[in-house]
């Protein structure tokens, strides 16, 4: 079971993510919030896929793209820190990620089908890692990072953007 890291274990703006996360084993924790958020996308009528609440602000496409993209990013700064590597990870731009994807322009179910690809490969990763490993930490965005405070960032982003969908997009 991977521990909850506690606060001195990342940037307090992440903290925001975290304390979304309910208690209980995250490994589980990602796999049914997976579920749930898929399950949520799967009832958005083709027509709506690219609504957009405000001008400017991402479609439900995007959101997920955005979704995807933020879990690539907070794997690959766990896999490096597992690994020890010394580089300083950079800041991760989410409106330049946005703005450059096709998220927009390809269609809800394909963009589903690589979510779940890649919080399973996620989930694999996760489960690879030693205790030892899970306790290091690296610099990324000029934060020190933990490596398990990872998964417990990818799950409560997701439980934020998943409100937001519910709220803004999908009433």
């Amino acid at each position: 079971m991977i521990a909850r890291p506690d606060r001195s274990e990342h940037d307090a703006y992440f903290a925001r993510y975290i304390d979304l996360v309910p208690e209980g084993d995250i490994l589980e924790i990602l796999a049914g919030e997976l579920e749930t958020t898929c399950g949520l996308l799967r009832d958005v009528p083709p027509d709506r896929e690219r609504y957009r609440y405000a001008a400017g602000k991402w479609s439900i496409r995007e959101v997920l793209g955005h979704l995807i993209d933020s879990e690539r990013m907070f794997q690959y700064r766990a896999l490096s820190f597992a690994r020890q590597d010394p580089a300083h990870l950079p800041n991760f731009d989410e409106g330049d990620y946005a703005r450059w994807s096709n998220a927009h322009d390809r269609s809800l179910a394909d963009l589903m089908d690589e979510f779940e690809d890649v919080r399973r490969a996620g989930i694999a990763l996760f489960k690879s890692f030693t205790p030892e490993m899970l306790v290091r930490t690296g610099r990324a965005s000029a934060y020190r990072f933990s490596v398990r405070t990872f998964p417990y960032v990818i799950a409560g982003h997701e439980i934020h953007h998943r409100g937001v969908l519910l709220e803004r997009y999908l009433k």
